[in-house]
């Protein structure tokens, strides 16, 4: 198949290209600063020659958007907002615009769209949408509307032959450099990965093989439309979470953290303490539903494995069954 991942150079597009490169596929990526065979400029706002690339494609994956990996200015929130938009939006003219266009389009969401909470698990079906908890800071709800924005603007978006998802991913968990498991892992090494705020928030992942799989799935399932959660089956509190990743290192000890630590410490990191305090209780009943089979269904066993690739320098994902 030809597949384009516009934005891909990100992480989790470093995931997908790597894998489904290595599976015999044809990778493009669409990208601001082409550096490998593959890559195709775009400015991800207007059409142009990039188009081109989607014009007989299979699948696209559409990455695009600004990383949340950053202080949550009011400037950096409105760069997400319009990044994640414009970019969906032109994706969308692309293919309405193909003579020949993909089957699929996978649009990249994010499971921060549910609410913060604690009593029960958030699935596609049954879960709140966030946006209007009591209690939390006014520009978490922001983060919601971006998401929801993002997902409306591939619903609008005019394919009618093109099957459309959107992916309201968890954290994609992998031993790449950069990564969220990088962080968290570093933050254990230092003795830091204790709970945060009591640490009872939910943390909901993904191993970086389980999401291949599920995305490859996806692919070739053409009764599913719509949203799906990408996400391992057993989210766990935070303070658990980390408990597990510092077993796997081998870290016996992890500092716990209040709120206000926990600010200084995301200021140091140039990063946001939703990311860290906001509870993401989220299940993938589409996927369980539709029979896909997780190989990494438990955090414990997926750390140890992650662990296990960090040591060994690898970032190829071994034993992975093909999808179910």
């Amino acid at each position: 198949m030809k597949i384009v991942i516009p934005g891909g150079t990100g992480q989790v597009g470093g995931i997908l290209r790597r894998a489904l490169t290595a599976a015999g596929h044809e990778v493009v990526v669409l990208t601001r600063r082409p550096v490998h065979d593959g890559d195709v400029r775009w400015d991800g706002r207007t059409l142009g020659p990039w188009a081109d690339a989607l014009d007989g494609s299979d699948v696209v994956i559409n990455l695009a958007g600004r990383s949340v990996s950053c202080r949550y200015t009011a400037a950096n929130l409105q760069a997400m907002m319009d990044s994640r938009v414009d970019s969906t939006q032109v994706v969308g003219e692309a293919i309405a615009a193909a003579g020949r266009p993909p089957r699929v389009w996978l649009q990249m969401s994010t499971a921060t769209l549910y609410a913060h909470r604690f009593d029960a698990p958030n699935d596609e079906a049954t879960g709140v949408l966030g946006g209007t908890e009591p209690g939390v800071p006014d520009y978490w709800a922001y983060s919601v509307e971006i998401a929801t924005s993002w997902e409306r603007a591939q619903e609008q978006a005019e394919t009618p032959h093109t099957r459309k998802i959107a992916l309201r991913s968890a954290m994609v968990m992998s031993p790449d450099r950069g990564g969220v498991f990088d962080v968290l892992l570093w933050l254990a090494r230092l003795g830091l990965g204790g709970p945060v705020a009591g640490g009872a928030q939910y943390v909901s992942w993904i191993h970086d093989g389980d999401f291949v799989r599920a995305v490859e799935f996806l692919i070739g399932r053409d009764d599913l439309t719509g949203p799906v959660n990408l996400a391992a089956p057993a989210p766990l509190p935070q303070r658990a979470f980390m408990r597990a990743l510092r077993t796997a290192r081998g870290v016996p000890v992890g500092l716990p953290a209040t709120k206000w630590m926990a600010e200084l410490g995301a200021f140091a990191l140039r990063s946001d303490t939703e990311l860290l305090l906001k509870s993401r209780r989220v299940v993938p009943g589409r996927l369980l539903e539709a029979g896909f089979a997780f190989d990494h269904p438990q955090w414990p066993e997926a750390a140890d494995d992650l662990v296990r690739r960090v040591r060994g320098g690898r970032t190829s994902m071994r034993g992975e069954r093909s999808p179910t």
